[in-house]
Parts: C-alpha cells; structure tokens; sequence
C-alpha cells in the first residue's frame, strides 16, 4: 500500500498544469513576441554588425560643418584646369573622381598630389560614363571634385561675433548681387578690413559656391556669410539692435567721406551694377551715400566699391 501510495504522488506531481503562485507565466509565454526582427536589427546577427561599420566609416569621411544655419546645396567642379585651381584656391572638398585610365598627364598629377596634401579629400577611381552620369555629360576631362554645401551663418551670430571681441559691428549685406565672383571679392575686403560677415538674400541672389570661394582667396573660411528669406526683414532687426543701415547709391544724399555714421556700429548694403538698391532695401535704409567719382563714370563694380567703403569704415576705426 505504501508504494501505491508513493507512485500516485509521484504521478500527482508531475502533472502538468497551472501551478499556485505562477501569476500567469505560462500563459505569458504562449502570447508569443510578435514579429522577427530584420537581420539588420538584430544586435549580434553578421548583418547588423557590417550596417553598423558602414554606418561608422561614412560618418569618419563626413565633413565637419563650418556654421550653424541653413546649408546650401553641393556642387560638382569639372575639368582639370577647374579642379586644379579649386584644390590650389583651398575650396572645400569631400571626393576627387578620377576616370579610370586616364592620360596621366601633369595637371591630373598635380590635382592628386594636392588632393594628397589635404589628407580628407577621398580619392575615388570611375568608369568614364559613370563621371558623364554624374556631370549631365559636361565635358569633365576625366576629373570631377565635389564641393560640399557650404553651412551658412545666422545673422544675429555676425553681430554676436563683433560684441563678444569688444568690436562696433560691421557686416556687408548685397541686394541683387549675382555673380559669385563678386561675392567672393566682397568676402575677401571684409575679411581685410576688419568686417565681421556678409549678409545675403535666398533668391535672385549669388550664393557660397566653389567660384566665390576662389575669388575670396580662402577667407571664406573664416568669414562668415548669412543667407536670409528677407533683406529687409533683416536689416530692420539689424536696425533695432541699434545699428546703423547704410545703403551704397550714385545718387546718395550724403558722401563715404562726409558720413560720421561710418565710425559706428554699422551694415552697408551694396546693390547690383546695373539695378542698385531695391526700393524697399533702400527705404529701410538709415543713410544713402554715394562715391565720389570724379573721372565721371556711372558706376562701380559691386565688389570695387564695397573695398573703398570698407576701407574708409577701417579708417575712422583706426
């Protein structure tokens, strides 16, 4: 009786079933946890390890951001003249392209050493119809660089610049100025002359391209330029942290040399060659002055006449 009695609470506790003080663990477990993951997803899988690296080694080649507002869009220099001069000119860069058997001829040797040199540039071999591709079939020579997008400036850090050195503002804006050369001169007279920035419009408007790099022989780089939806929304935020909005005009009621309002916190707003100030620019205007031009021609190029301003804006400072 008694091994009767030991095999029927052996038997009893096996039983398989709910057991007191479970909470329902069992039942838990049946509800499943929902669908597999992607291999990618998965922690330890091959997959996820390899997206992981790539991940990793993109963001090592990604240039580092020079400023903190808006960006622009990025831009292909083809040609080897073109590229040699942008690599020589210091204009930024993340890839060189280079056509696979190319005529390895002096120029193609000197863009890839000075590619080299810079040590971020990646250097990249591609079948010829892949560089037509990426080009829209211009005429490359088998050597495309492409530019980054420049990262433009917020306008309250021009003048943000300025206090924090101590300094009385000074910054450029343009109204209608289109050629990046002229852009990229007025840069370089800023940069000269002690101005802390260049303020420029979204639309109708020449922006930080490879071409204006060039033409500020490389103070782009530690000249800030601002783009803005709206000039004069701009200026007048300008005007109410008290500084003065002087508008470059041939029929200006006052002259560069004559303005006292020059030595002070000041933005001077070029216009183009051939339309100058638009009407609104110029009636935000505090002040419009002319240059005196004895030789009687009608106008200057945008960026002659923003280094004679600004160098009689560095005068009065001196």
């Amino acid at each position: 009786m008694a091994g009767n009695s030991q095999r029927r609470n052996r038997r009893t506790s096996n039983k398989k079933g709910m057991q007191v003080g479970s909470g329902g663990q069992r039942r838990r477990g049946l509800e499943g946890r929902g669908p597999t993951p992607p291999a990618e997803d998965r922690k330890k899988h091959k997959k996820n390890r390899m997206a992981t690296a790539k991940a990793k080694q993109a963001a090592s080649r990604r240039p580092a951001p020079r400023r903190g507002g808006a960006k622009g869009t990025s831009e292909m220099v083809v040609g080897r003249n073109p590229v040699f001069e942008a690599l020589r000119d210091g204009v930024p860069a993340t890839t060189l392209y280079v056509q696979q058997y190319i005529d390895n001829d002096e120029r193609v040797r000197e863009a890839l050493q000075l590619a080299g040199q810079r040590g971020n540039i990646n250097l990249m071999e591609a079948p010829r119809p892949e560089l037509d591709r990426m080009t829209n079939g211009l005429n490359h020579q088998g050597l495309v660089l492409q530019v980054p997008p420049y990262e433009y400036a917020e306008p309250q850090d021009l003048t943000a610049a300025a206090y924090d050195n101590g300094e009385d503002p000074l910054i450029v804006a343009l109204d209608g100025v289109t050629d990046p050369r002229n852009l990229g001169a007025i840069v370089r007279s800023v940069s000269a002359f002690g101005g802390h920035g260049v303020v420029v419009p979204e639309r109708r408007a020449a922006g930080m391209t490879a071409g204006a790099w060039k033409s500020s022989a490389g103070t782009a780089a530690r000249t800030p330029v601002s783009r803005v939806t709206n000039l004069t929304r701009a200026l007048e935020a300008y005007k109410k942290e008290g500084i003065t909005v002087v508008g470059l005009a041939a029929d200006g009621e006052h002259t560069v040399e004559d303005l006292e309002a020059l030595g002070g916190p000041v933005v001077i707003v070029i216009g183009s060659e051939g339309k100058g100030l638009g009407r609104l620019v110029g009636e935000t205007c505090d002040y419009r002055v002319r240059i005196s031009m004895p030789g009687g021609a009608e106008s200057l190029n945008a960026g002659v006449a923003a280094g004679i301003v600004m160098y009689e804006v560095a005068r009065r400072r001196a």
